[in-house]
């Protein structure tokens, strides 16, 4: 799968050379962004915004948050729940790998319960990073996630690989490295 999403990107400028493009504003900005960045760790500044991070929501400090803020960058979004056991024994290595990437961006997804408890989980765990408050679903339901824990990792060129379940933070670690 990593390596046919390697070659979308060449098939798709040799396309768009060839004057066999759809034209599409996503087709080009993969194309730009496969072609510029190849080897950059920083983000890229046309990446197309998936429509899974089409969406503004709330933090548990009450900022608004845009999902498209994501696109062109390296992400993890993990989706957690402040009752859950499994999240609650992942929190540590969770925020132990954000201290561990600076150059990725983090954020918890926290839905299934009420604000005071999601900031008194993040508080806890000493979560640093960014935190939704999904009271309503809708950013899970967005990624397809129907059980926590679960994480999204976006790549710089805005391609997401959904991982349901728990990880580590060695196998966390493993999935960032697949990022590129």
């Amino acid at each position: 799968m990593k390596t046919l999403r390697l070659l979308l990107p060449m098939l798709a400028a040799v396309l768009v050379a060839a004057g066999c493009g759809d034209g599409t504003e996503d087709a080009a900005s993969t194309t730009t962004a496969a072609a510029g960045n190849a080897t950059s760790t920083t983000a890229v500044a046309d990446a197309p915004v998936p429509k899974e991070l089409r969406f503004t929501a709330q933090t548990i400090d009450g900022a608004e948050f845009s999902g498209a803020s994501l696109a062109g960058k390296k992400a993890v979004l993990w989706f957690w729940a402040p009752w859950c056991p499994t999240c609650q024994r992942e929190a540590p290595g969770v925020a132990a790998a954000a201290a561990a990437h600076p150059d990725v961006e983090f954020v918890g997804v926290a839905a299934r319960d009420e604000l005071p408890a999601m900031r008194a989980f993040a508080d806890e765990h000493g979560l640093t990073f960014t935190q939704i408050a999904d009271l309503d679903g809708t950013v899970w339901q967005r990624f397809g996630v129907t059980a926590q824990p679960a994480f999204a990792f976006v790549s710089k060129f805005s391609d997401i690989d959904m991982v349901p379940g728990s990880l580590s933070e060695d196998e966390i670690a493993t999935q960032i490295k697949a990022l590129g």
